[in-house]
């Protein structure tokens, strides 16, 4: 494809998105991001030979939220490999992001780590060799890597929204700690699990930090993980990376994914391409409404679902 064509095509879907009226409902249980407008849509899509190709508001920051479940899952995994899994599950959970339901009938075992209480023990894991301040520094540094952006900062207003709203997650963590699958005070790993959700990015420093997981693992020619563990990575965010909504995605988007309640989409065509979509309205899963239309749009004029034939 040429590159001109994709600036034609995030141009048209940018400019698409602006006679939309239903918009989705912008998230109000977190103070910082009730004020965003709903207005607001960027996209961003770094190809493989390097280009940036961006739209709309693709500079402007915005709080990534779950996404950075995918960060700190990357971490995770290069801490303790394989034993993670012991605690956290792989498959689909079929319930809400934050549902406590689960939890009950297995164990305190969360179904996946891009639910909220899988990531909340994925920032257990992170804490059982870091303290708090050292495991949101070394996700700071990783996403700043990955991404070759040292500007990229954490929105410390939004991490205390976080800390003074999250009493779900509060419970989810004591939950689990009552089955003994969290072993650091509760505290400690809900504020490291707010300031990871409170990182904030624009569409083309999220499309840029997932490159490693578009190319095998690698960023700039330089390995992050290995080929194995970035495949794995996008076949989760393919199965769990929309919690109830998840199964949609696919059917529609056909593209690893990963959704936060700030209206970012981070989505991975291996091989061809790192996509970020921004459109702070969400749908009753919790996934922006807008952002998901967007790649669906992406998808049809590029054939880049993984289902589809290369170069389909």
């Amino acid at each position: 494809m040429q590159l001109g064509s994709i600036d034609t095509i995030v141009a048209e879907i940018a400019e698409e998105t602006r006679t939309h009226t239903h918009r989705g409902k912008v998230a109000d249980y977190i103070p910082p991001l009730a004020c965003v407008p709903d207005s607001k849509f960027g996209i961003a899509v770094v190809l493989h030979d390097g280009s940036v190709h961006t739209a709309g508001d693709a500079e402007e920051p915005f709080s990534i939220q779950s996404i950075s479940k995918v960060f700190a899952l990357t971490l995770a995994l290069g801490a303790v490999g394989d034993q993670l899994w012991r605690r956290v599950g792989r498959e689909p959970s079929g319930t809400a992001f934050n549902s406590i339901v689960q939890l009950e009938t297995e164990h305190g075992i969360p179904r996946n780590p891009f639910i909220n209480a899988g990531a909340i023990v994925v920032c257990d894991v992170l804490l059982g060799r870091l303290q708090p301040r050292e495991a949101i520094g070394q996700m700071l540094r990783f996403v700043r890597t990955v991404a070759g952006d040292e500007t990229i900062a954490i929105d410390e207003a939004v991490a205390r929204a976080e800390q003074d709203t999250g009493f779900r997650n509060m419970a989810l963590a004591n939950y689990m700690r009552a089955f003994g699958n969290v072993h650091a005070p509760v505290e400690l790993v809900l504020g490291t699990y707010f300031h990871f959700c409170a990182l904030s990015m624009s569409c083309r420093q999220l499309a840029l930090a997932g490159r490693y997981l578009m190319d095998d693992g690698r960023a700039d020619g330089h390995s992050v993980i290995s080929a194995r563990r970035a495949r794995r990575i996008n076949a989760l965010m393919m199965s769990c990376g929309h919690y109830d909504n998840s199964g949609d995605f696919a059917y529609r988007i056909g593209l690893p994914g990963k959704s936060g309640v700030g209206g970012g989409i981070l989505a991975v065509a291996p091989g061809i391409a790192s996509i970020a979509v921004w459109s702070p309205g969400l749908n009753p899963s919790g996934n922006s409404h807008l952002g998901q239309l967007a790649l669906e749009r992406l998808v049809h004029r590029t054939g880049w679902s993984v289902f589809e034939p290369r170069g389909g």
